[in-house]
């Protein structure tokens, strides 16, 4: 996949590299995976039968996502109950009041790859 990205009137062109991270049947509806990609700490759920990915730590204290709750697609940390949509990474209740990062996700056959965004 090609990403072309416009900054100011500088113009920049980057591959986005997908690698596999689990299979889908890994993970059940429903359920959080934690999974180590090049270092970064991510968190995998399935919510009506996709496949999202989002960092695993809290924005308010870095507490551990995958050991959270998720009903439906709000997933709560298990440390001081900040909510956050796991399809969008928005926060839906604080104490944290920055959004969770997201990666993109993509499924081949059974096979989940997600790719981590360069730093531009």
């Amino acid at each position: 996949m090609l990403l072309c990205l416009f900054k100011g009137w500088e113009y920049k062109m980057r591959m986005l590299d997908f690698v596999k991270v689990a299979e889908v049947d890994d993970l059940d509806e429903g359920e959080l995976m934690a999974i180590d990609v090049d270092g970064e700490a991510v968190c995998l759920a399935k919510v009506n039968k996709s496949i999202y990915a989002f960092t695993d730590n809290c924005t308010h204290i870095s507490g551990p996502l995958n050991e959270g709750e998720l009903e439906g697609e709000v997933l709560t940390c298990p440390w001081h109950g900040a909510q956050f949509n796991v399809c969008t990474g928005k926060v839906l209740r604080g104490p944290a009041r920055q959004d969770i990062q997201t990666y993109q996700v993509r499924v081949e056959g059974n096979s989940i790859l997600l790719s981590l965004p360069d730093e531009l």
